[in-house]
Order: C-alpha cells, then sequence, then structure tokens
C-alpha cells in the first residue's frame, strides 16, 4: 500500500504574531544592522523548522493574510474592527516574513480580500483524499475543517507543543460535527473578530442548542419549544444571528493555482542557509544547523 504525502499548512499570520509577541514583551526585537527588528520574522521561520522536524511532512505551504480587509468586512463593518494596529517594530516585519519564507524554498499563498483562513480551507478541500494533513494555526476557527485525514494542531507552548486535535477527538468533546462549528459561533459570536452573534447566548448555551437540534435552520423552526428569554433573544437578533454564520464559516472554494506536486519539501542546502545568516538571520541559520545536515 502506497502511503499517502503528508502535507503540513502554516497559518503564516498566527505564528508570526505568536513569535513577536512573545520575544517583544521581554523588549527582545533582534534588530539587524540597520536597526530593523527581526523577532517575529526569526521566532516565525525557526517555528516552521522545528515542526518539519516533529511532523516530517513531505509537503508544505505557508499561508498569509494580504491586508487587513477582506469580504468579511464587506459584510459587516464592525468585524475585527476593535482589534489595534500592530506595534511599529512588526511593521517591517510582514513582508520580510514571506520573502524569507521564500527564500527557505516554502511556497507562500495569500489572495487580496481572502483570510488565510479561506486559502487553508480551499487546501484541505483540494487535497483531503490525496493527503494526510497537518494545520498549525492558533485560531479555534479551523476546527470546523477537521476531516477524517486533517489534524489541527494549535500552538501552546515555544516551538514543540501543540494541542491537536482530530476529526474523532473533536466530535467526543464537543458532541458535533466539525462543519458543525461555525453554527456554534453564529450564535455566541466572537469578541476577537468584533461580531456579537445572539446576545445573551454564551459558548455553553449555543453548544448545546447545536448538540439538540443539530442546525441554525432547525433552532428557528423549534423555538417553541425553547424558554421564552432564550427565544426572545434569538428573535431579536435573527439577522445578526445569521450573519454572524456568515462571518464565522470558513470558506472552501477559493482557487488554489497549484498542485500538491509542486509543494514537496527539498532539502535545505549549505548556500541558502549561509546567504540567510549573512542578512544578519543567524537565529535561523542556528536552528537550521541543529535540525538539519545541510547538502
Amino acid at each position: 500500500m502506497t502511503t499517502k504525502p503528508k502535507l503540513l499548512i502554516i497559518d503564516g499570520m498566527a505564528l508570526l504574531f505568536r513569535s513577536f509577541f512573545a520575544s517583544a514583551a521581554m523588549g527582545h526585537f533582534v534588530r539587524l544592522a540597520d536597526g530593523t527588528p527581526t523577532n517575529g520574522v526569526q521566532g516565525f521561520v525557526r517555528h516552521v523548522l522545528t515542526a518539519q522536524s516533529i511532523i516530517q511532512p513531505t509537503h508544505l505551504a505557508v499561508c498569509w493574510d494580504m491586508g487587513a480587509h477582506t469580504f468579511r468586512n464587506e459584510l459587516f463593518d464592525g468585524y475585527k474592527a476593535n482589534r489595534p494596529a500592530p506595534p511599529e517594530e512588526m511593521l517591517p516585519q510582514f513582508d520580510m516574513a514571506k520573502e524569507l519564507s521564500q527564500q527557505m524554498g516554502w511556497q507562500n499563498f495569500g489572495l487580496i480580500g481572502v483570510e488565510a483562513d479561506d486559502v487553508i480551507g480551499s487546501m484541505v478541500m483540494k487535497w483531503q483524499e490525496e493527503a494526510e494533513i497537518t494545520v498549525i494555526s492558533g485560531d479555534k476557527d479551523l476546527l470546523q475543517l477537521l476531516t477524517p485525514s486533517t489534524n489541527i494542531a494549535l500552538m501552546k507552548k515555544g516551538y514543540t507543543e501543540y494541542d491537536v486535535y482530530t476529526y474523532t477527538r473533536f466530535q467526543k468533546e464537543y458532541g458535533i460535527m466539525p462543519q458543525q462549528f461555525a453554527q456554534v459561533k453564529a450564535f455566541m459570536g466572537d469578541t476577537s473578530d468584533g461580531y456579537p452573534g445572539v446576545k445573551g447566548i454564551g459558548p455553553k448555551q449555543a453548544l448545546t442548542l447545536i448538540q439538540t437540534y443539530g442546525s441554525i435552520d432547525n433552532v428557528l423552526t423549534m423555538l417553541h419549544e425553547l424558554k421564552p428569554a432564550q427565544r426572545t433573544k434569538i428573535q431579536d437578533n435573527m439577522d445578526m444571528l445569521k450573519l454572524s454564520h456568515e462571518l464565522a464559516t470558513i470558506q472552501t472554494d477559493v482557487a488554489i493555482q497549484t498542485e500538491l506536486t509542486n509543494l514537496i519539501c527539498a532539502p535545505y542546502e549549505h548556500h541558502t542557509i549561509q546567504a540567510i545568516e549573512q542578512r544578519g538571520f543567524t537565529l535561523i541559520g542556528k536552528q537550521a544547523r541543529s535540525l538539519y545536515t545541510l547538502i
């Protein structure tokens, strides 16, 4: 029996932000000779290198948000409106991260107006039959993408600890199917993404509603069964409930303009790592040399 390819999909912005704030909190910006901070970028690349050594993928893709404005902002002005602007030290690191990712030999993906989540979701849909897939992120919204061949590894601590969700684990913990998770989010809302869901319905009530009725449509059909207070909350927030569901649902039909064979992981070459070190990214070189035999 032939072994399926192992595809590792990286939520690039999630790793970049996490790496930046983990070191910025201690004032460690790891600057280049010209003063440009690189703490987030070097942390991002080092994290991917370590993840590769742990998961041993045969194929790799890095997905990026391409600007703050997406189709979800067109649907709802308040979407992610409460998020603070990135710190000044982080601004030069967005383009730098994509550039270094490419220099390492990794394939970058991102579309203007589309979130990285939607690109990731579309990759999962495109290749779930062909490959065993692991997605690394910090975003629980991605749990809706779980399939029998797709795991979601949520970052926990450092570069080596993950909270790994499988298709089976999710069903046992939540009592619903992964694709129903966006309907739970529609009721409870998401403060970090800035949409309210149904005011007064929290995570436990939201999950119970979907466990009991299976879908938003079924809840609305059976409103007469609910307690008067809960029924009133839903009736008063009907439009926002439907909009929140649209905002929470990851798109899986974004055109992915490549084939799986183009994502094969190549060995790291000595001259590539040396060139990166000469630019001042010494922590990346140190990590690469400690984990891999360069060719």
